[in-house]
């Protein structure tokens, strides 16, 4: 019995790890840098063209269709990240303590790893403030393009699992 080898299926194979690798460390990234209020350096991960979109009311409402928990794009984000980042966001006084856990990345059909493409991933987020304890359940979409050889999103849609339901403020990063 000989066992053959394909050098080419090992090759691809080897690439698509790498490709998948960068990718969960750039998720890895996100999460970290919002998790811990690094409110300018996670800023810095969008492209200037960034839609940061989370629906309510169920995942079927188009972008711009129907009323949105956010749908920002670069000024507004930047307000909103201002905002969060003096002492005048009353609404996260204490400021919530945060911690993301970033599952199941899965790169889309369209993703290349020179130029980037969607990739959906699961997150749970828990959110410690003023005694409570709340943990939010989401599906989530980045639309990833390579900018001078680095990842950045030009899109991130945050498909809540409870966004059908009545929600508190979310004044933090989702």
């Amino acid at each position: 019995m000989t066992l053959e080898i394909n050098v080419t299926d090992q090759s691809t194979a080897l690439t698509d790890w790498i490709t998948l690798r960068e990718v969960e460390l750039f998720l890895y990234k996100e999460a970290e840098l919002a998790d811990t209020h690094q409110f300018q350096a996670w800023f810095g991960l969008f492209t200037q063209d960034l839609l940061y979109w989370v629906p309510c009311n169920g995942d079927d409402a188009g972008i711009g269709k129907k009323i949105a928990l956010i749908n920002d794009n670069r000024p507004e984000l930047d307000e909103r990240l201002f905002r969060l980042g003096t002492k005048h966001a009353h609404a996260q006084l204490p400021r919530s303590r945060l911690s993301r856990v970033v599952s199941n990345i899965v790169l889309g059909d369209d993703y290349r790893r020179e130029t980037g493409g969607t990739v959906t991933s699961r997150v749970i987020i828990t959110e410690v403030r003023n005694g409570k304890t709340a943990h939010w359940g989401a599906r989530v979409t980045h639309v990833l393009v390579r900018q001078e050889g680095e990842l950045r999103m030009r899109e991130k849609h945050v498909y809540l699992a409870a966004n059908d339901e009545v929600l508190p403020n979310l004044t933090f990063i989702i």
